[in-house]
């Protein structure tokens, strides 16, 4: 996951961000929670792609299945 999320101390104080952007990982999870698209996500962070969010979230949910699996 480290090709997908930057965590920077000179940005936002170090909060994980998709790579290259100023754009929090919560903030997907978050837009996500409050029943907005993943569209919309990306309607309002151009500078995330479909494809990177789609990424972090199916690798995220690995994560979270190979976790709960053992």
């Amino acid at each position: 996951m480290s090709a997908l999320v930057s965590v920077n101390p000179e940005i936002l104080g170090g909060t994980p961000v998709f790579a290259g952007t100023r754009v929090p990982v919560r903030s997907l999870f978050e837009y996500l929670e409050s029943n907005y698209t993943l569209g919309e996500f990306l309607d309002c962070f151009p500078t995330v792609t479909r494809e990177m969010a789609e990424q972090l979230l199916d690798e995220s949910e690995r994560a979270i299945v190979g976790v709960s699996a053992t």
